[in-house]
């Protein structure tokens, strides 16, 4: 049983691999057809303009010829180029038509029939059938080196001046006359095979060289792409652990990246009961809740433009005032420290919980900086942090308590209320203060 299911499991993935191959082997085809397409006209407008000034020139030397060597004038090879010409202006403005985008194919075939089939038509006309042996192969290598690709094209615009050739000789009962003595009809159609087998031959050797080059520019933008998109999810997941400046630095160095900074602003908040609480819901219902609460945290820190440091268990600690120093860093952690007051009581109204959360906040000079070699992390040290820290744990619940040196820099613009002085530990006895509101909105 187990075996049949393994190897059902199995045909099925081999299935769904072989599908996203053959998906991508007809999209790669579908590109290469857009883009064949699209190649076929370039170089259709490029030969098109080529044999319009050759004609152009044939022209010119007949007019020559008419007043300086009438001798040499060809009135009927006149008619030739000209309607030649003629035939290629309407080439030239079809490929500009809705028709010639869509059908750049039918462009070519009359394109080719214009240089090799006009002539051989207005010579029928004067009653009389040769072969043009420079015209012919002319063409044939001109076509096959300005428009290389779609060879069985090729092939039957080669096809066409033949049929017509052998068509006029069977269906009239025209005799083609060979245009030098030593020529055979047996010598002319191995003369035209292999130049025709040749030229076709060119065509498919490069169309298949541009295919695979083609394909091979696919897969490198394919994987440019890939690894772009790759590059800025690594750096996403970078910014989410470093400042963006920071994260520069690091970019370029290699060693121990840390720095001094006298003026900074640090905050704890620790959920209060959240460990208790732990033991008595499911451990995914947990990390749901402490998601969405230290979501909205983060969402003030940015907003305040503050700088998140990290979360252990369901305690969080943010700073202000570095990387990129600023004046008003007391203010932000003040400001930030009430909207997470107000944040948990919302989360407490939507999640019919009871979470409190209890805030210390501390402010001074620290060093700021990264170390390690894994999983690395922007972290601060210093006596302000260990202070901060101590003013949280040994907080009130659903308070901020705050050090004498936040309290002189912020009892002008917030209401405070003095708890009097407390034992820190490694410090001893200092004078806190609790946060309350800003004075605006007290009156």
């Amino acid at each position: 049983m187990r075996q049949r299911l393994f190897g059902n499991t199995f045909l099925a993935s081999l299935k769904r691999k072989l599908k996203r191959q053959q998906e991508q082997t007809q999209a790669e085809i579908a590109d290469y057809e857009v883009w064949r397409r699209e190649f076929l006209q370039k170089r259709l407008r490029l030969g098109l303009r080529i044999a319009f000034i050759g004609f152009l020139s044939f022209i010119a030397l007949q007019f020559r010829n008419f007043i300086v060597r009438p001798d040499y004038f060809d009135r009927l090879a006149l008619i030739t180029h000209i309607a030649s010409e003629l035939s290629l202006l309407v080439c030239l403005s079809s490929l500009r038509t809705r028709l010639g985008r869509r059908y750049p194919s039918l462009i070519f075939l009359i394109f080719s029939w214009s240089i090799t089939l006009i002539p051989l038509l207005i010579v029928t006309i004067a009653d009389k059938l040769e072969p043009n042996m420079l015209s012919w192969p002319l063409a044939f290598f001109g076509m096959a080196t300005l428009v290389p690709v779609c060879w069985r094209l090729h092939l039957v615009s080669q096809l066409g001046v033949f049929a017509y050739y052998f068509g006029v000789q069977l269906l009239l009962g025209k005799v083609a006359q060979m245009p030098a003595p030593w020529m055979t009809s047996a010598l002319l159609y191995l003369y035209m095979f292999w130049v025709c087998f040749v030229c076709d031959l060119s065509v498919y050797l490069y169309e298949r060289l541009q295919r695979s080059e083609f394909k091979a520019r696919r897969q490198m933008e394919a994987a440019y792409q890939q690894l772009t998109v790759e590059q800025e999810q690594s750096e996403r997941l970078l910014l989410n652990v470093l400042p963006q400046s920071i994260a520069a630095r690091l970019k370029n160095s290699t060693g121990t990246l840390a720095e001094q900074f006298n003026e900074a602003t640090v905050l704890f908040a620790d959920i209060v009961g959240f460990t208790q609480l732990s033991t008595q819901i499911p451990p995914t219902e947990m990390v749901e809740l402490l998601n969405n609460i230290f979501s909205r945290f983060d969402e003030l820190a940015e907003k305040h433009g503050l700088e998140k440091i990290k979360t252990i268990g369901d305690s969080y600690m943010v700073v202000s005032g570095l990387p990129i120093p600023r004046p008003d860093h007391v203010e932000a952690i003040a400001d930030m420290a009430l909207d997470m007051q107000l944040a948990l009581n919302k989360v407490n109204i939507e999640t019919n919980q009871d979470f409190r959360v209890r805030i210390g906040i501390n402010t001074g000079p620290v060093v700021a900086g990264v170390i390690g070699l894994k999983k690395f992390i922007y972290d601060l040290w210093g006596d302000t942090v260990n202070i901060a820290s101590r003013m949280e744990s040994q907080g009130i619940p659903n308070c901020i308590q705050v050090t004498k040196e936040v309290y002189e820099i912020l009892k002008n613009q917030y209401v405070f209320e003095e708890r009097g002085i407390i034992h820190v530990k490694g410090r001893g006895d200092m004078l806190t203060y609790l946060l309350k509101s800003k004075s605006s909105d007290c009156e």
